[in-house]
């Protein structure tokens, strides 16, 4: 059966509860400051407290003993030229036991007044007068630059503001058009070149070559001077018919300077391509160029013998100019 429900017990809980409480809920009111004025709309609080160390600071100790001198009628140090430092070692005497020898035979001799070989100026930077440049380049109305002088020198122009080996080689490193990826690359190699030890050469270079420790200074005049010391000077044609008959003679041509200079960069390249690599990346190709410059300036390259066989050819093959001039 279902306990039955006390009707007194009922009634005592019925007695016993409490109105709820409803709390009342709490508004966070928002004070809005008014907004800071500029100073020059009303005048800024004067701080009470005295000024920090920092912002009246001590006079200069040469300005200091100028005053004091100016007081005392002694005679301070001159602020424009400053103060000797042999006078200030005279009232120093271990000062001068470790002097340099220079200033302990200048404290020994005596010199006209006025003279001052060593000094110690005071002066004050702000207080130096302004240096007035009568030269001044004028800058015209427009412009953010001065006007260059006329006439132009010749690597002016945008296209030839490289240097000429540099851009002769840079062309030649460009394939399929790619001028960036050659630029990227001649980058590389300066850099290498740059970075590299000092070459130690075993041939003799040009007459007018740096001394080998230079060379990394001047990445530039180092590839020059890799690329003038083994371009040839003529090349080998072959022609047929000079001498009558069918046979062909071989004839030394002359080259010019950019001629000579391509065709070392076409042996190097050439002998770059058999190389193996040592390594991956967009790099590899720029590194073993400038592995084979430093190989050429040190005599390592088998591209010297290259070149002596082409002279010595030539040097053979010097008798059959005549016959090629009658034709």
């Amino acid at each position: 059966m279902p306990p039955r429900i006390s009707q007194f017990r009922s009634a005592s809980v019925l007695l016993v509860r409490r109105k709820p409480v409803h709390t009342a809920k709490i508004v966070n009111v928002r004070v809005v400051q008014p907004a800071r004025g500029f100073a020059h709309q009303k005048d800024l609080p004067v701080a009470e407290q005295p000024k920090g160390p920092n912002q009246e600071q001590l006079p200069h100790v040469s300005e200091e003993a100028a005053a004091m001198g100016k007081i005392t009628g002694e005679g301070g140090p001159d602020l424009d030229q400053g103060t000797p430092v042999q006078e200030l070692m005279k009232r120093d005497e271990k000062a001068q036991d470790k002097a340099p020898q220079v200033l302990q035979d200048d404290l020994n001799t005596t010199k006209p007044k006025g003279s001052r070989s060593y000094s110690t100026s005071a002066r004050r930077l702000q207080d130096a007068p302004l240096i007035e440049m009568e030269d001044a380049e004028v800058i015209p109305e427009g412009a953010k630059w001065p006007l260059p002088a006329l006439p132009l020198p010749p690597n002016a122009n945008l296209k030839y503001r490289y240097d000429p080996v540099v851009q002769q080689v840079t062309n030649l490193l460009m394939k399929d058009g790619k001028l960036s990826v050659a630029q990227r690359n001649m980058a590389h190699i300066l850099t290498y070149l740059r970075t590299a030890p000092p070459p130690q050469p075993t041939r003799p270079l040009l007459p007018s070559a740096p001394p080998p420790s230079h060379l990394p200074l001047h990445p530039i005049l180092y590839l020059t001077l890799a690329i003038d010391s083994i371009a040839p000077l003529f090349r080998i044609r072959s022609q047929r018919g000079v001498a009558g008959g069918g046979a062909a003679l071989q004839i030394p041509v002359p080259l010019g300077l950019r001629q000579r200079r391509r065709q070392s960069v076409e042996w190097i390249l050439d002998a770059v391509s058999k190389k193996q690599s040592s390594g991956s990346g967009r790099n590899m190709f720029a590194t073993k160029v400038a592995q084979e410059i430093v190989s050429i300036v040190e005599g390592r390259s088998a591209i010297w013998q290259r070149r002596e066989g082409v002279h010595k050819l030539g040097i053979t093959a010097r008798a059959n100019l005549t016959l090629g001039r009658r034709r």
